[in-house]
């Protein structure tokens, strides 16, 4: 098989590990292959395509869509390094408001999947870098949620301190909040 699928420490998050063909002339591999992630548990038809970049330090999240526009996601760093994030907001999970973090880089070529009902955000941690991510479900801006990204109650230990966050990130919810408002899952 062409993937090594880990779950993390909330299940449901899986940490894909896809095999690299390297010799001389660079490398190949496979980014994504329907048969194989749903042996894995991964379903669902991906309808999306996402490419961003940015700058050291800068800290994107923690986003998520709200039912019915609710999306799951493979998340790789195609350049640089980026410590990637998942919460989970599923109130009747076991794991609800966890967070798991791993670093995703072109260099460890690693994927994250984060299924519905999480918030997702990452920190930039080389010069630049450039993020690709598949999505179940279009984006809906009228369904847009997130979850502030220093939440205490949630805790992530992010790497740097700092970081760069645009106005909107800033104004999030806290996971309080957000249960107050009915965007938990």
């Amino acid at each position: 098989m062409p993937f090594e699928f880990k779950r993390l420490e909330i299940p449901d998050v899986i940490l894909i590990k896809p095999k690299v063909f390297e010799d001389e002339r660079g490398f190949f591999m496979e980014t994504y292959k329907k048969s194989d992630f749903e042996k894995a548990g991964i379903k669902g038809e991906f309808v999306q395509d996402n490419h961003s970049k940015s700058r050291y330090g800068v800290l994107r999240g923690l986003h998520f869509q709200r039912q019915p526009y609710a999306q799951a996601k493979i998340v790789r760093a195609v350049r640089g390094v980026i410590y990637d994030v998942a919460v989970d907001l599923r109130k009747n999970s076991p794991t609800f408001g966890r967070w798991v973090g791993v670093i995703l880089s072109e260099h460890n070529k690693y994927q994250l999947y984060i299924p519905r009902g999480f918030a997702h955000g990452f920190l930039v941690l080389s010069d630049v870098a450039e993020v690709v991510y598949k999505v179940d479900n279009v984006y809906a801006p009228d369904y847009e949620g997130g979850i502030i990204w220093n939440d205490p109650d949630i805790g992530i230990d992010w790497p740097i301190d700092g970081p760069i966050v645009s106005e909107k990130d800033r104004k999030w919810p806290t996971l309080k909040e957000a249960i107050e408002k009915g965007w938990v899952f």
